[in-house]
């Protein structure tokens, strides 16, 4: 059994920064402000069906999707948290159309925060897990002032700390920032999140694929016959695959991440450019499962390598074992 050293997320977010002597500390201090969010967060996840936040609130967002209310509590609890603390410049939200300012009465920061305050909200209801998913870049507009949408358009690879919260059985903090992938789970005794899965890697060839197949019909045909390779029997090649898909993208990401295996949300004949969006889901996504040894493709490219267009683009993923995902690709490119 692994022996793992006793350690809070403060405590490693501060280790991790006294190895670069040149650190400000202010990435430090932003980690640790998303993870105060997180614990609010969990705290009203936890305890949503016992008050009046369950629901939708009548209202559509950007995307034309009923809001929830856990969606908007937090979203608006991530603002809160975040935009008071003088590291940031802007932040931009899946849940909102535009770019967000920081308000003028507080210090502009040289960091930009892009976040889905609460991935897989519709099996909110259902009880099934949930969570936040956040990307932090450097602001790349001159001068000290206001931040612009040319902040928020960074490709992925210039991503300088990604992470997710997942709200499940416990809540668990997962971030990289450049430097490997760590793990912590909360503790609500005593409210720190504690070091429970350090350096993770995740396996070169999975066992398990994630994805809708209610869609098939709308399929490319390549990925029909992926999947259906990956449900023979063949014994050389570690076949059949286990399909499991709860939906929530950080949940299914997590599982795979943790024993290997393969997420996909493919563009179809419905949806030609995927329904993900590249800043608030893929992008922090794949830089995560890059760190930990994996990959992250729209079935051609990395995932990292695009240049976005817009603040709420969507693009196809495949993301998890680097093998896995090789041969989808493979599919994909043999079967034009």
């Amino acid at each position: 059994m692994q022996k793992i050293k006793f350690n809070t997320l403060a405590r490693h977010i501060y280790e991790e920064e006294r190895k670069y002597p040149e650190a400000t500390g202010e990435l430090s201090d932003l980690l640790h402000d998303l993870s105060l969010a997180a614990k609010v967060i969990s705290l009203e996840v936890n305890k949503a069906g016992l008050v009046d936040i369950l629901g939708f609130t009548g209202s559509s967002n950007v995307h034309g999707e009923e809001v929830k209310k856990l969606d908007v509590y937090a979203h608006e609890m991530l603002i809160k948290a975040m935009d008071h603390g003088g590291h940031l410049c802007v932040m931009a939200s899946e849940e909102d159309e535009d770019i967000i300012h920081i308000p003028p009465e507080f210090y502009i920061g040289k960091y930009v925060l892009l976040f889905d305050p609460l991935d897989g909200s519709s099996n909110i209801d259902a009880n099934v897990s949930i969570g936040t998913i956040f990307s932090i870049y450097r602001r790349v507009s001159p001068g000290n002032g206001p931040g612009t949408i040319e902040d928020c358009l960074q490709p992925g690879f210039k991503q300088v700390a990604a992470g997710y919260i997942i709200y499940g059985s416990s809540t668990i903090f997962v971030y990289t920032a450049g430097n490997g992938v760590h793990g912590f789970t909360l503790d609500p005794s005593f409210g720190e999140f504690i070091l429970s899965h350090p350096n993770i890697k995740t396996p070169k060839k999975g066992k398990i694929y994630s994805i809708n197949e209610g869609n098939y019909l709308y399929w490319h045909p390549g990925l029909k016959k992926y999947i259906k390779w990956l449900q023979e029997e063949d014994k050389s090649t570690g076949r059949p695959y286990s399909s499991r898909y709860i939906g929530s993208m950080v949940a299914d990401i997590h599982r795979n991440l943790l024993y290997g295996g393969i997420f996909m949300y493919p563009a179809d004949i419905r949806n030609p450019n995927g329904k993900l969006r590249l800043m608030y889901e893929c992008n922090p996504m794949a830089f995560i499962v890059e760190q930990a040894g994996g990959r992250a493709s729209d079935g051609k490219k990395r995932i990292l390598e695009i240049q976005p267009e817009k603040l709420h683009q969507r693009v196809p993923i495949f993301i998890g074992s680097e093998e896995d995902v090789l041969m989808v690709e493979r599919f994909l490119r043999e079967n034009e």
